[in-house]
């Protein structure tokens, strides 16, 4: 006689119950640490700016009778705008054409150079690919003081010295822009682009003016910017090439008015260098905002892949 064992019935498992996700302690910590971080930058950015604008409303006198960081009982903003575009025979409007044509002819030759010789390092194979990178990046990290003194030697023994040509030959050279170019460029334009374009029967000159040049406009601006912080901010350079006030940038000028109080007999003029220290920015700022969506557009290109 056989007896039968009855198998159970499967019963169903209960659902698993996710355990709630644990809590890192020092997460809050660190990103309060990191918001205070970020607070302190801003403040260090925008303190300054403040203080400028606040005390270029203020007379001279005013500037030793008040608070730094707030108005005094006159605003002299517009009489200080006035006294120094006219104050010694309106050479601060002289440095001012003067630094325009630095950051032109500078700077844009720069980001000319920048953008030939980048996509040319890019998109083409020749002998000596190897060691030319190896010279811009050492080029990139040798800084620009440190070239100076033997820059004014050698324009010395040409004869360029306190002429504006010592001032925009050497701007011309951007290592750092032209590796910019070099990386934005390779990433940016594809060679199967090129290639196509180069058997339907287009030049390279066409192809770099109407296939490359349009993808690489976020990166020249990119350049272009960079560029023109560097020549306009320039001071080194041109305080042992030039002698001559009439060939004198905003930077150097503004530092000679602010050198005459230490001077015998000299004037103090602190307030038309808070001025003009503060009309110099502005420029600045205007192309900043204006050419904003591209550099942004620039920096990130290439970090999506698809």
């Amino acid at each position: 006689m056989t007896t039968s064992v009855a198998t159970p019935a499967p019963t169903k498992s209960a659902p698993r119950l996710r355990s709630p996700r644990r809590h890192t302690p020092g997460k809050p910590r660190r990103s309060k640490l990191l918001t205070a971080l970020m607070a302190l930058m801003v403040l260090y950015t925008v303190v300054p700016l403040i203080w400028l604008v606040i005390n270029s409303t203020k007379t001279q006198a005013g500037l030793g009778d008040s608070n730094g960081l707030w108005f005094a009982g006159d605003f002299a903003f517009w009489d200080n705008i006035r006294d120094t575009f006219t104050y010694h025979d309106g050479i601060f409007g002289r440095w001012l054409l003067n630094t325009l044509l630095y950051v032109v002819l500078g700077a844009g030759g720069a980001t000319l150079l920048a953008v030939l010789g980048g996509y040319a390092l890019a998109k083409f194979d020749f002998p000596g690919k190897r060691a030319i990178f190896a010279v811009v990046i050492g080029a990139v990290a040798v800084p620009g003081t440190a070239l100076a003194v033997p820059t004014f030697l050698m324009f010395s023994k040409m004869g360029l010295t306190d002429t504006p040509w010592a001032v925009i030959i050497p701007s011309l050279v951007s290592p750092f822009g032209l590796y910019l170019m070099w990386v934005f460029a390779a990433e940016a334009i594809p060679t199967e682009l090129l290639e196509a374009a180069r058997m339907d029967g287009a030049s390279e000159v066409r192809t770099f003016f109407q296939v490359s040049l349009p993808l690489l406009a976020p990166g020249i601006v990119t350049v272009l910017l960079f560029t023109t912080v560097a020549t306009w901010n320039n001071y080194f350079l041109p305080l042992i090439m030039l002698k001559d006030p009439n060939w004198y940038p905003l930077t150097l000028g503004l530092s000679s008015w602010s050198a005459q109080a230490q001077t015998i007999g000299g004037d103090v003029i602190f307030n038309l260098v808070i001025t003009g220290s503060l009309l110099t920015i502005v420029p600045l700022i205007a192309v900043f905002l204006l050419l904003q969506k591209y550099w942004q557009s620039g920096l990130a290109a290439g970090s999506v892949k698809e």
